[in-house]
């Protein structure tokens, strides 16, 4: 074990140096060999973000990209000073593990369902995961594979060895070879295990009122079984597969991906499965830190959705039944939005194949549920409708425009209809359309409460209120999308509506004070008003998390007309820098305790919510690019850093690391269903993304820097580009953009 410590230590310690060529891939080496090259993988930290600004930190994920089977050290955060046993598996994102596993090498008095571990020498891959509990003084390595995992314990010598397996709320059994396990998740849906030691045990008990007596079944509220081994020799192996149909499954599932004990063999092609991922985008520069927040932001995007097809079937929470897949797997897991505005474009580019399986996988949902709606937040327990509009609509028209076929775009489109027609607009409801949404087609807007006025909306979240502002400005870009898909599909009345009602965030613009502002359903706008607090928790009596300072700028689908309703280029500019430079208006503890979620700011704009990513970008519309390039940067390198607290707020698994890794490279799709994205500034000497049909675009930034990223000139394939757009169909051809970098604006390009 002193040995293997040592070696970690001294990889660890050579990556700190920097003695690594990111230049000169190598060929793959095992997980505990220390190397003296990195590769992509090496580039990915983990615990970057694992200390939350305020609300929810970043986890540690270990998993194969978009794979069932994911764990995470199960703590608070990063500070945690203990670790609540050891994972099996996580069903969702930022969710806690099913089923639990303790090691021991004695049994307490009074034993409880998991141990609490004091732990050190933690060391985290994507792929692996290893770490000594150093009160008990055993050494734990893990690898994953994509619905199976393995553990290795190395115990302090010739020494009682104890494995106690823990179901929060369902049934553990030993057959003789493995443990069967199930647990409830939620909503019907269970989980299964088969896990299978590498030696048979010499004793299996249960565990009843904190003490143990002799059985080989253990059901219920915290059910345990310990499983006791020979105290000869000191490692002990366990390895398990996962499944949401049966134990039979999960047991299949283990046998097709783990046929031994190999568990170096294990890492190795785990490390291999994450490079070939993470490769898919080359990366070359000065600096290390900006390739680590790259590789790192890269790796969370590959977090979900997850596929959950097994052997050609997949259980669906949807309608509660197995399915067989035909051939297109199954995907869920999947919080719309967070991840319409840079996740699912980044997966149009980089894995088109992919996504549409994960837009056929929307479209089973539909057909699925009892309503077919699109769905907003499909997860392993099925929709849960959180937040607020129905942006799947985005996704569907996107990936349409760029060229992604196949799924059902005529179910997917009546899906989408449904789900913004039929189903009500309010915040976290599946129910159907009322009342509010009958005011809505009639008037264009959803109609504010005044403060103290009394909800009478069945529909309407206790919690989380109308957001008549946010619902507004979002179901207008919902109501774009749907009517440019109708527009594709030859639906021409839908088409003429749609666009018609698409224009409805005019209806709360207040001319004015040029902000989006709440009415009452006589059509007069709620006062007096704040525009920084007005709308109680997080705003959302009126708008959605964020205050009204970012729902001003949430007109993606016309940008052009926002401008013009904000008096022209020169106006939008000033109330774009003044966003930047108004202050909290209340000290930071009064400011956060009303809005959690609008953190990471610069003035009110708040980097750290999704709402806000295209903001910066917005200065490329109204003649100013240089703008855009200023703030990326600094927004980037303030809040954006290869640290424990390098994430400013929610990441959402991958929502907002997808905005790294795009504005990293250079651009961003500022409006989904559009197939142009507006360039920003590279911060890489050279990016290579290699397409799916084998081409390569080449992103070229010409002495690009922290300090050089202001655009001089650029060219496309040798040709001048003077405008701050690129066009979806430039990169799939394959090429070179090039940039030539400054550290000085040039105000004349891309004007």
């Amino acid at each position: 074990m002193q040995t293997k410590n040592i070696k970690r230590k001294t990889k660890t310690w050579l990556r700190t140096l920097g003695c690594c060529s990111f230049l000169s891939l190598v060929v793959l080496k095992g997980f505990s060999q220390a190397k003296s090259e990195k590769e992509y993988v090496d580039y990915v930290n983990p615990y970057m973000g694992n200390i939350s600004h305020l609300l929810v930190p970043t986890y540690p994920t270990v998993h194969l990209p978009n794979s069932l089977l994911r764990v995470y050290p199960e703590r608070g955060d990063y500070t945690s000073d203990r670790l609540f046993g050891l994972p099996l598996i996580v069903t969702s994102h930022r969710g806690k593990s099913a089923f639990n596993l303790s090691p021991m090498v004695k049994l307490p008095e009074n034993l409880k369902p998991v141990q609490l571990y004091s732990y050190d020498q933690e060391e985290i891959h994507p792929y692996a995961y290893a770490v000594l509990l150093d009160q008990e003084d055993i050494q734990v390595d893990y690898a994953v594979s994509h619905q199976s995992g393995m553990y290795t314990f190395t115990f302090p010598g010739a020494s009682a060895k104890y494995l106690q397996f823990n179901s929060q709320d369902g049934k553990l059994q030993w057959d003789g070879v493995g443990l069967a396990g199930q647990q409830d998740i939620g909503n019907g849906t269970r989980v299964y295990i088969y896990a299978v030691p590498e030696s048979k045990p010499v004793a299996v008990s249960k565990l009843q009122g904190g003490q143990l007596e002799k059985a080989t079944e253990a059901s219920g509220k915290n059910s345990c079984i310990v499983l006791q081994f020979d105290p000869s020799g000191t490692s002990l192996k366990m390895k398990y597969g996962i499944s949401f149909i049966d134990v039979a499954q999960a047991k299949a599932n283990l046998e097709r991906e783990i046929k031994d004990f190999d568990q170096q063999k294990l890492s190795e092609t785990g490390r291999k499965i994450w490079n070939q991922a993470l490769g898919k985008i080359a990366v070359e520069g000065e600096s290390e830190s900006d390739k680590h927040v790259f590789y790192t932001s890269l790796y969370r995007t590959y977090e979900r959705p997850v596929n959950i097809s097994e052997d050609g079937r997949y259980y669906s929470a949807f309608d509660g039944k197995v399915h067989q897949d035909q051939g297109k797997p199954f995907f869920t897991d999947d919080w719309i939005w967070d991840s319409y505005r840079a996740h699912h474009p980044l997966r149009v580019l980089l894995d088109p194949e992919n996504e549409a399986l994960i837009l056929h996988s929307f479209v089973r949902m539909s057909e699925q549920m009892a309503q077919p709606w699109l769905p907003t937040f499909p997860e392993i327990t099925g929709d849960s409708r959180r937040m607020n509009s129905n942006h799947g609509v985005a996704t569907l028209l996107d990936a349409y425009r760029k060229g992604i076929r196949n799924f059902d775009i005529q179910k997917a489109y009546l899906a989408a209809k449904g789900a913004i027609t039929e189903k009500t607009l309010a915040p976290w409801s599946g129910k159907p359309a009322g009342k509010m949404d009958a005011f809505f087609k009639e008037k264009g807007y959803i109609p504010a409460l005044h403060p103290g006025e009394k909800e009478t909306i069945p529909e309407v979240h206790d919690f989380e209120r109308r957001q008549p502002v946010a619902v507004t400005l979002g179901t207008s870009y919902d109501l774009w999308c749907l009517a440019q898909l109708a527009k594709e599909l030859g639906k021409t009345a839908d088409y003429d509506l749609f666009m018609k009602q698409s224009f409805n965030y005019r209806n709360l613009f207040n001319e004015q004070t040029k902000f989006f502002h709440p009415k009452d359903e006589q059509g007069n706008f709620i006062m007096p008003f704040d525009y920084v607090f007005s709308g109680g928790q997080g705003a959302r009596e009126y708008y959605g998390e964020n205050n009204a300072w970012i729902y001003r700028w949430d007109v993606q689908h016309n940008i052009p007309d926002l401008i013009k309703l904000m008096g022209g280029n020169d106006l939008f500019i000033q109330y774009l820098d003044e966003l930047f430079q108004q202050p909290l208006g209340r000290s930071k503890f009064d400011f956060y305790a009303q809005l959690p979620d609008h953190t990471g700011n610069v003035g009110q704009f708040s980097m750290a919510n999704e709402p806000a990513l295209h903001i910066p970008y917005l200065y490329n519309y109204a003649g100013q690019p240089w703008m855009t390039q200023k703030r990326i940067h600094k927004l980037l390198g303030e809040w954006f850093r290869n640290d424990l607290m390098g994430v400013p707020g929610d990441e959402d698994g991958g929502g907002m690391s997808a905005f790294v890794v795009f504005s990293q490279m250079g651009f961003y799709p500022v409006t989904p269903g559009l197939t142009s994205y507006s360039i920003g500034s590279p911060f890489f000497r050279q990016v290579r993304i290699a397409l799916p049909n084998g081409k390569s675009f080449v992103i070229i930034g010409k002495n690009a820097s922290a300090k050089n990223k202001y655009i001089q000139s650029a060219t496309l394939n040798g040709q001048p580009l003077d405008s701050p757009q690129l066009n979806h169909e430039d990169i799939l051809k394959g090429g070179t953009l090039e940039f030539v970098m400054g550290d000085k604006a040039n105000k004349s390009w891309g004007h």
